[in-house]
């Protein structure tokens, strides 16, 4: 059985956990096969800079973070279930990808 793969990736993991509910209510309602999601390793982007923009005082740094969270879902074809997949709401801020397996 042919299965499709969906990557979703977002710094908002309350968005990304939506959609991942919304993807699983549309496998049980359907009947397909479903695994996942599976949590990837959560990717952190620091950015480290000084508070100071001319180099004179003291000598302290502003520290940001922002934190890409992914999830990946694997869902048995249904011509039915994908439909209703791809109608998904995206919000913004969430990446998504769906990827033909055999």
């Amino acid at each position: 059985m042919q299965k499709a793969r969906i990557n979703l990736a977002s710094a908002e993991i309350d968005k990304l956990n939506q959609i991942c509910n919304y993807i699983k209510d549309i496998a049980e309602k359907t009947g397909v096969s479903i695994s996942g999601p599976v949590p990837l390793p959560t990717k952190k982007l620091k950015l480290t800079t000084r508070k100071s923009p001319d180099g004179e005082g003291k000598a302290s740094w502003e520290r940001y973070e922002m934190r890409i969270h992914k999830r990946l879902i694997d869902i048995g074809v249904d011509e039915r279930a994908l439909r209703l997949v791809m109608r998904v709401p995206i919000p913004e801020g969430v990446q998504i990808e769906i990827e033909m397996l055999k």
